[in-house]
């Protein structure tokens, strides 16, 4: 039976969750490229103390994409409490995040950390970091200011017209080359400003998108985020990939009802329903049931998700 090679582009909980679905397909060859560009909490503070790029949103994934979700890999998502918020020693880090710096110390090699901590989970496929190099994101706003770092630029409130390095940056190899092998690749979910594109706006990358033969598919999130897609539609999540020249294909847009009570709730933090508002695209629109509202949170299911992955495998 052929192997189907997917490569899921993004970062953090979103990603994770696509992992998490698609990894039980028995007839894929699975590779998450995940961006290093995060510099807030543990995983900043590790990257800042060691020079090494940043393994938060590396380490969500993995655990997602090990065989069983058991002790071990629980354990790797361990933080350690720090009540007061003093930050010392071990306090606020994760146990991932320190064994994957302690793995790049001893090795020398980021990547070789990667792959060791993935033997040992038994991870179902290939995790690849978008680049080896310590790299800074940064925003420019509609209104000229320009905000330096991940962590800071969902805080301004602002629309954020591109993101993008001031360093030159340069693709892992591993990343190229499974996009330009790939037969599907798929973009989300997640921060469209803080978790994809930090990824689509490395050179390298951006040309081996624009040069595969794969579809190009991006998964839409279902909610706003506050500070970073204030009031977004569809249309206007798919605009900032195209913007950044990131290839679309086709947009899978969850078309779930969801209940008013909920609404509600997200609504008090400033998030809102991301909806589809114009009839003709230049892309190909799918709506497909994604949610489920488990404790009154809105999640995309990883089982729905891996249905519509493998409807999208069976037209290839």
């Amino acid at each position: 039976m052929k192997k189907h090679k997917v490569v899921i582009i993004g970062g953090g909980h979103g990603q994770s969750l696509i992992c998490r679905g698609v990894k039980t397909i028995s007839n894929i060859d699975l590779n998450a490229i995940v961006t290093v560009a995060d510099d807030g909490g543990s995983t900043g503070r590790l990257r800042k103390n060691f020079h090494i790029p940043a393994m938060g949103d590396i380490r969500n994934v993995m655990i997602s994409m090990a065989e069983s979700e058991n002790m071990l890999s629980s354990l790797m998502d361990y933080r350690f409490d720090d009540p007061d918020g003093k930050e010392d020693d071990i306090l606020g880090h994760n146990l991932g995040n320190l064994i994957l710096t302690a793995l790049t110390q001893q090795t020398g090699s980021f990547m070789t950390a990667i792959q060791e901590v993935s033997h040992i989970l038994n991870v179902k496929g290939n995790i690849i970091p978008a680049s080896t190099d310590v790299i800074t994101l940064y925003a420019r706003m509609e209104d000229g200011v320009i905000v330096r770092g991940e962590a800071n630029i969902p805080n301004h409130n602002h629309h954020i017209t591109r993101v993008f390095y001031q360093d030159e940056v340069h693709a892992c190899k591993e990343a190229v080359e499974a996009i330009q092998n790939a037969d599907l690749v798929i973009y989300g979910i997640g921060s469209v400003y803080t978790s994809i594109l930090p990824n689509v706006i490395i050179p390298e990358i951006q040309e081996a998108l624009c040069s595969t033969k794969a579809e190009l598919v991006y998964f839409c999130n279902a909610m706003t985020q506050p500070g970073e897609t204030d009031g977004y539609t569809v249309e206007d999540h798919v605009d900032a990939l195209l913007y950044h020249h990131a290839p679309v294909d086709k947009v899978i847009v969850a078309c779930d009802e969801i209940p008013e009570k909920i609404l509600e709730r997200y609504s008090v933090n400033g998030s809102t329903k991301v909806n589809l508002v114009k009839q003709d695209h230049p892309y190909q629109v799918v709506t497909k049931e994604l949610l489920s509202f488990r404790n009154g949170f809105i999640h995309h299911d990883p089982e729905k998700i891996k249905a519509v992955i493998q409807e999208l495998l069976e037209v290839r």
